[in-house]
């Protein structure tokens, strides 16, 4: 009688095969993975990013490191996460918005919150940024358009961390409100104008073409390094899910979104540090949750790792000394 072996032979490398699976060395720490995909970083590189919160620790390390990290508008308290006044971007929707307000001419239908009662003008396309008057407010965003501009412009590396898929829509336009938060929101401002919605695969693989297409007008020569940030959703405004199987939803859509953008594009390469945190390090016994409150973020010790393996793929034989 004829049969069929269950597990036929073929020559894997030792990253193409599930970490302890029968002869293949286990998890010692040291995240399996292919070389290809990687590209070299000296410390003179520069280096932007911008996305969620996950971004800010990829800024903090590479600053701590001495690369040559880009930072526009350190006076604004906006650039604490990214390389310019950006903010957090949790969204594809948003972050493709901050390319055609850099380099084009984008303009909202609704471009400002006046807060009901203190009368502050609030930007709603960016996290809760706050001025005394209009003018203000459109002065501070005109030159924030340029410190963009400069830093996209000049960065050799540019790494966009994607968040979510959850957005907040503007039903005239179809622009993307960052989230429906600050004094306009607290105050009892109308939110009638605008939609929640879950976005799907097509629509962000479509807006990261977008990105793309911008880019290779201003900086062609700029490397897109891609990642889907390990951070969970701390709520979600779904009726018909709970969180946890909402930020499921996110992480799964937005990882399908960045292996499709990637095999697309010569320039563009995937970093897997949503991989590290919520794989590898339970497959080695270690939690990648902070403790507290917040504890839908990663902690310390994970980014350490991610960050470990970030400088052992990229980072030039010069710059890891």
């Amino acid at each position: 009688m004829a049969r069929s072996e269950h597990h036929p032979i073929h020559r894997f490398q030792k990253w193409q095969v599930w970490p302890g699976f029968f002869e293949t060395p286990p998890v010692d720490g040291n995240f399996p993975a292919p070389e290809k995909g990687r590209f070299g970083i000296s410390k003179s590189t520069p280096i932007a990013s911008m996305g969620s919160c996950f971004a800010r620790e990829i800024k903090r390390r590479l600053i701590q490191r001495d690369y040559n990290y880009i930072t526009e508008e350190t006076y604004h308290p906006a650039s604490l996460h990214a390389s310019a006044a950006w903010e957090r971007v949790y969204s594809t929707h948003c972050m493709r918005q901050i390319f055609e307000y850099t380099f084009e001419d984008w303009k909202p239908d609704l471009r400002w919150w006046t807060t009901p009662r203190t009368h502050k003008i609030q930007d709603p396309y960016r996290r809760v940024i706050l001025y005394d008057s209009l003018k203000e407010a459109e002065d501070d965003f005109e030159a924030h358009r340029q410190h963009s501009r400069r830093a996209l412009e000049t960065a050799e590396v540019l790494i966009l961390t994607l968040g979510l898929t959850e957005i907040w829509q503007d039903t005239v336009d179809g622009s993307a409100i960052c989230l429906p938060a600050g004094p306009y929101v607290n105050e009892g401002g109308d939110m009638s104008r605008y939609r929640f919605r879950v976005s799907r695969y097509e629509e962000n693989l479509k807006n990261l073409e977008r990105i793309h297409e911008v880019m290779a007008e201003h900086n062609p020569d700029c490397k897109i390094l891609l990642t889907v940030s390990p951070v969970n959703l701390w709520a979600t405004f779904r009726q018909d899910s709970d969180v946890i199987s909402a930020s499921c939803n996110s992480k799964s859509t937005l990882r399908a979104v960045a292996d499709e953008f990637t095999v697309r594009h010569e320039n563009v390469f995937y970093f897997p540090a949503f991989e590290m945190a919520t794989i590898y390090q339970p497959l080695s016994g270690l939690s990648y949750f902070s403790e507290g409150r917040e504890n839908f973020h990663v902690n310390k010790p994970t980014v350490k790792f991610i960050m470990r393996h970030f400088f052992k793929f990229f980072a030039s034989d010069e710059s890891k000394s």
